[in-house]
Protein backbone atom coordinates (compact mmCIF):
# COMPACT_ATOMS: atom_id res chain seq x y z
CA UNK A 1 0.00 0.00 0.00
CA UNK A 2 1.31 3.46 -0.94
CA UNK A 3 1.79 5.46 2.26
CA UNK A 4 0.56 9.03 2.49
CA UNK A 5 2.24 11.69 4.62
CA UNK A 6 2.52 15.42 5.18
CA UNK A 7 5.65 17.53 5.27
CA UNK A 8 5.51 19.27 8.65
CA UNK A 9 6.47 22.56 6.96
CA UNK A 10 2.71 23.02 6.47
CA UNK A 11 2.57 23.42 10.28
CA UNK A 12 5.62 25.67 10.46
CA UNK A 13 3.97 28.04 12.97
CA UNK A 14 3.24 25.19 15.39
CA UNK A 15 5.34 22.72 17.36
CA UNK A 16 6.02 19.21 16.09
CA UNK A 17 3.60 17.53 18.49
CA UNK A 18 0.76 19.75 17.28
CA UNK A 19 1.69 19.05 13.67
CA UNK A 20 1.76 15.28 14.17
CA UNK A 21 -1.54 15.28 16.08
CA UNK A 22 -3.36 17.06 13.26
CA UNK A 23 -1.66 15.04 10.53
CA UNK A 24 -2.87 11.89 12.29
CA UNK A 25 -6.40 13.30 12.72
CA UNK A 26 -6.45 14.00 8.96
CA UNK A 27 -5.94 10.29 8.25
CA UNK A 28 -2.32 10.09 7.10
CA UNK A 29 0.05 7.18 7.60
CA UNK A 30 3.09 9.28 8.38
CA UNK A 31 4.95 12.56 8.43
CA UNK A 32 7.87 14.11 6.61
CA UNK A 33 9.78 16.06 9.23
CA UNK A 34 10.99 19.47 8.13
CA UNK A 35 14.63 20.36 8.79
CA UNK A 36 14.69 23.35 6.43
CA UNK A 37 16.97 26.01 7.89
CA UNK A 38 15.40 29.45 7.87
CA UNK A 39 11.92 28.11 7.10
CA UNK A 40 10.90 25.32 9.44
CA UNK A 41 13.13 23.25 11.71
CA UNK A 42 10.93 20.78 13.53
CA UNK A 43 14.17 18.79 13.44
CA UNK A 44 17.11 21.01 14.34
CA UNK A 45 20.09 19.19 12.88
CA UNK A 46 22.51 21.01 15.16
CA UNK A 47 20.89 19.38 18.19
CA UNK A 48 19.12 16.36 16.76
CA UNK A 49 20.48 14.05 19.46
CA UNK A 50 18.61 16.08 22.08
CA UNK A 51 15.39 15.78 20.07
CA UNK A 52 15.57 12.19 18.85
CA UNK A 53 13.80 10.49 21.75
CA UNK A 54 11.00 13.05 21.89
CA UNK A 55 10.44 12.94 18.13
CA UNK A 56 10.15 9.15 18.14
CA UNK A 57 7.80 9.26 21.12
CA UNK A 58 5.50 11.86 19.53
CA UNK A 59 5.20 9.94 16.28
CA UNK A 60 4.64 6.61 18.04
CA UNK A 61 1.97 8.11 20.32
CA UNK A 62 -0.12 9.05 17.28
CA UNK A 63 0.48 5.78 15.44
CA UNK A 64 2.39 7.37 12.57
CA UNK A 65 5.71 6.74 10.85
CA UNK A 66 8.41 9.22 9.88
CA UNK A 67 8.45 8.66 6.13
CA UNK A 68 11.13 11.19 5.20
CA UNK A 69 13.02 14.35 6.14
CA UNK A 70 13.37 17.51 4.07
CA UNK A 71 16.68 19.33 4.43
CA UNK A 72 16.54 21.17 1.07
CA UNK A 73 20.18 22.33 1.29
CA UNK A 74 23.14 20.58 -0.33
CA UNK A 75 25.43 21.73 2.48
CA UNK A 76 27.57 18.69 3.26
CA UNK A 77 27.93 19.43 6.96
CA UNK A 78 24.15 19.63 7.41
CA UNK A 79 23.54 16.53 5.36
CA UNK A 80 26.04 14.44 7.28
CA UNK A 81 24.07 15.34 10.41
CA UNK A 82 20.85 14.51 8.55
CA UNK A 83 22.17 11.09 7.53
CA UNK A 84 23.23 10.36 11.09
CA UNK A 85 19.89 11.54 12.47
CA UNK A 86 18.01 9.54 9.86
CA UNK A 87 19.88 6.37 10.76
CA UNK A 88 19.27 6.84 14.49
CA UNK A 89 15.63 8.01 14.41
CA UNK A 90 14.59 5.71 11.57
CA UNK A 91 14.03 8.16 8.72
CA UNK A 92 14.69 6.34 5.44
CA UNK A 93 14.64 9.23 2.93
CA UNK A 94 16.42 12.60 3.04
CA UNK A 95 15.11 15.14 0.50
CA UNK A 96 17.10 18.01 -0.99
CA UNK A 97 16.91 20.46 -3.85
CA UNK A 98 19.45 20.23 -6.69
CA UNK A 99 20.79 23.76 -6.37
CA UNK A 100 22.36 25.77 -9.17
CA UNK A 101 20.64 27.77 -11.90
CA UNK A 102 18.47 26.52 -14.71
CA UNK A 103 20.10 26.38 -18.13
CA UNK A 104 23.67 26.73 -16.83
CA UNK A 105 25.70 23.70 -17.91
CA UNK A 106 28.39 24.25 -15.30
CA UNK A 107 25.77 24.35 -12.57
CA UNK A 108 24.18 21.13 -13.80
CA UNK A 109 27.54 19.38 -13.80
CA UNK A 110 28.28 20.71 -10.32
CA UNK A 111 24.88 19.62 -9.02
CA UNK A 112 25.30 16.09 -10.36
CA UNK A 113 28.82 15.86 -8.94
CA UNK A 114 27.63 17.05 -5.54
CA UNK A 115 24.66 14.66 -5.48
CA UNK A 116 26.98 11.81 -6.48
CA UNK A 117 29.35 12.54 -3.59
CA UNK A 118 26.56 12.98 -1.05
CA UNK A 119 24.75 9.82 -2.18
CA UNK A 120 27.92 7.82 -1.68
CA UNK A 121 28.17 9.23 1.85
CA UNK A 122 24.51 8.35 2.50
CA UNK A 123 25.23 4.69 1.72
CA UNK A 124 27.16 4.29 4.98
CA UNK A 125 24.06 5.30 6.96
CA UNK A 126 21.62 3.12 5.00
CA UNK A 127 19.48 6.11 4.05
CA UNK A 128 18.42 7.35 0.62
CA UNK A 129 19.19 10.84 -0.67
CA UNK A 130 16.51 12.14 -3.02
CA UNK A 131 16.55 15.26 -5.20
CA UNK A 132 13.77 16.67 -7.35
CA UNK A 133 13.46 18.75 -10.47
CA UNK A 134 12.91 22.27 -9.16
CA UNK A 135 11.96 25.34 -11.17
CA UNK A 136 14.92 27.70 -11.49
CA UNK A 137 17.48 25.10 -10.37
CA UNK A 138 20.06 23.23 -12.43
CA UNK A 139 17.87 20.10 -12.49
CA UNK A 140 14.53 21.58 -13.48
CA UNK A 141 12.78 19.26 -15.92
CA UNK A 142 12.58 15.72 -17.24
CA UNK A 143 15.68 15.85 -19.51
CA UNK A 144 17.92 17.12 -16.71
CA UNK A 145 16.39 14.59 -14.30
CA UNK A 146 17.14 11.78 -16.75
CA UNK A 147 20.71 13.01 -17.03
CA UNK A 148 21.09 12.89 -13.24
CA UNK A 149 19.65 9.38 -13.17
CA UNK A 150 22.12 8.26 -15.81
CA UNK A 151 25.19 9.79 -14.16
CA UNK A 152 24.50 9.13 -10.47
CA UNK A 153 24.95 5.40 -9.95
CA UNK A 154 24.88 5.16 -6.15
CA UNK A 155 22.10 2.87 -4.85
CA UNK A 156 21.50 5.48 -2.14
CA UNK A 157 20.31 8.06 -4.70
CA UNK A 158 16.74 8.50 -5.85
CA UNK A 159 14.41 10.99 -7.47
CA UNK A 160 11.84 12.93 -5.47
CA UNK A 161 9.17 13.61 -8.08
CA UNK A 162 7.04 16.72 -7.52
CA UNK A 163 4.22 17.20 -10.06
CA UNK A 164 3.84 20.89 -9.17
CA UNK A 165 7.34 21.84 -10.33
CA UNK A 166 6.94 19.74 -13.48
CA UNK A 167 3.55 21.25 -14.30
CA UNK A 168 4.75 24.80 -13.69
CA UNK A 169 7.69 23.99 -15.97
CA UNK A 170 5.22 23.41 -18.84
CA UNK A 171 5.35 19.62 -18.82
CA UNK A 172 2.54 17.17 -18.12
CA UNK A 173 3.42 15.49 -14.81
CA UNK A 174 1.87 12.13 -15.62
CA UNK A 175 3.94 11.89 -18.81
CA UNK A 176 7.10 13.00 -17.02
CA UNK A 177 6.58 10.56 -14.15
CA UNK A 178 6.35 7.61 -16.52
CA UNK A 179 9.82 8.43 -17.87
CA UNK A 180 11.58 8.51 -14.49
CA UNK A 181 9.46 6.27 -12.24
CA UNK A 182 11.98 3.44 -12.06
CA UNK A 183 14.31 5.80 -10.15
CA UNK A 184 11.66 7.55 -8.03
CA UNK A 185 11.97 6.80 -4.30
CA UNK A 186 9.88 9.65 -2.90
CA UNK A 187 7.05 11.86 -4.14
CA UNK A 188 6.30 15.38 -2.95
CA UNK A 189 2.80 16.26 -4.01
CA UNK A 190 0.62 19.35 -4.20
CA UNK A 191 -1.68 21.03 -6.70
CA UNK A 192 -1.49 24.49 -8.25
CA UNK A 193 -3.46 26.95 -10.36
CA UNK A 194 -1.82 27.81 -13.65
CA UNK A 195 1.82 27.49 -14.67
CA UNK A 196 3.32 30.41 -12.74
CA UNK A 197 6.81 30.19 -11.24
CA UNK A 198 5.58 30.03 -7.64
CA UNK A 199 3.26 27.45 -6.06
CA UNK A 200 0.58 30.03 -5.23
CA UNK A 201 -1.71 30.43 -2.25
CA UNK A 202 -1.80 27.48 0.13
CA UNK A 203 -5.50 26.87 -0.50
CA UNK A 204 -4.76 26.20 -4.18
CA UNK A 205 -1.95 23.80 -3.26
CA UNK A 206 -4.52 21.47 -1.69
CA UNK A 207 -4.76 18.35 -3.85
CA UNK A 208 -7.81 18.52 -6.10
CA UNK A 209 -8.19 22.30 -6.10
CA UNK A 210 -5.75 23.10 -8.88
CA UNK A 211 -5.17 22.29 -12.53
CA UNK A 212 -2.88 19.26 -12.30
CA UNK A 213 -4.39 15.93 -13.34
CA UNK A 214 -3.42 14.21 -10.10
CA UNK A 215 -5.65 11.20 -10.78
CA UNK A 216 -3.68 10.50 -13.96
CA UNK A 217 -0.46 11.05 -11.97
CA UNK A 218 -1.60 8.54 -9.35
CA UNK A 219 -2.49 6.05 -12.08
CA UNK A 220 1.07 6.17 -13.43
CA UNK A 221 2.33 5.55 -9.88
CA UNK A 222 0.09 2.54 -9.42
CA UNK A 223 0.59 1.09 -12.90
CA UNK A 224 4.36 1.36 -12.38
CA UNK A 225 4.17 -0.40 -8.97
CA UNK A 226 5.52 2.60 -7.06
CA UNK A 227 5.59 1.79 -3.35
CA UNK A 228 7.45 4.72 -1.74
CA UNK A 229 6.11 7.62 0.33
CA UNK A 230 3.78 10.27 -1.11
CA UNK A 231 4.04 13.39 1.05
CA UNK A 232 1.99 16.56 0.76
CA UNK A 233 4.34 19.54 0.65
CA UNK A 234 2.59 22.90 0.97
CA UNK A 235 4.86 25.95 1.01
CA UNK A 236 4.02 29.40 2.31
CA UNK A 237 1.84 28.42 5.25
CA UNK A 238 3.10 31.11 7.60
CA UNK A 239 0.67 33.24 9.63
CA UNK A 240 -2.19 30.84 8.96
CA UNK A 241 -4.37 29.41 11.70
CA UNK A 242 -4.18 25.81 12.85
CA UNK A 243 -7.66 25.31 11.41
CA UNK A 244 -6.58 26.60 7.99
CA UNK A 245 -3.53 24.36 7.63
CA UNK A 246 -5.38 21.35 9.04
CA UNK A 247 -8.12 21.81 6.44
CA UNK A 248 -5.50 21.78 3.67
CA UNK A 249 -4.03 18.56 5.07
CA UNK A 250 -7.39 16.83 5.55
CA UNK A 251 -8.81 17.85 2.19
CA UNK A 252 -5.67 16.65 0.39
CA UNK A 253 -5.77 13.33 2.21
CA UNK A 254 -9.39 12.78 1.20
CA UNK A 255 -8.61 13.50 -2.43
CA UNK A 256 -5.43 11.42 -2.66
CA UNK A 257 -6.84 8.53 -0.67
CA UNK A 258 -9.90 8.43 -2.92
CA UNK A 259 -7.77 8.50 -6.08
CA UNK A 260 -5.53 5.69 -4.84
CA UNK A 261 -8.45 3.61 -3.54
CA UNK A 262 -10.13 3.84 -6.93
CA UNK A 263 -6.90 2.49 -8.43
CA UNK A 264 -6.64 -0.36 -5.93
CA UNK A 265 -3.58 1.09 -4.16
CA UNK A 266 -5.21 1.89 -0.81
CA UNK A 267 -7.52 -0.20 1.32
CA UNK A 268 -10.22 0.87 3.74
CA UNK A 269 -8.99 1.03 7.33
CA UNK A 270 -11.36 -0.75 9.71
Amino acid sequence: MIKLGVNSVLFRDFDFATAVKHIALSGYDGVEISAIKGMCEHLDLDRWKDQASEIKSIVNNYGLEILSMEVASLDENRLMKAFEAGAEIGIPVINVGPGGKSGVEEDLNRSIEKLTLLSEKAEAFDVTLCAKAHIGNAIDNTPTTLRAIKEITSPAFGIDMDPSHIYRGNENPEEALAQVLSSVKHIHIRDCKGRSAGPGDIKNQACGRGDIDLLAYCKVMVDGNYSGPVCLEVIGANQHSLAEVSIIAAESYGYLNSCLKSLGARVAIS
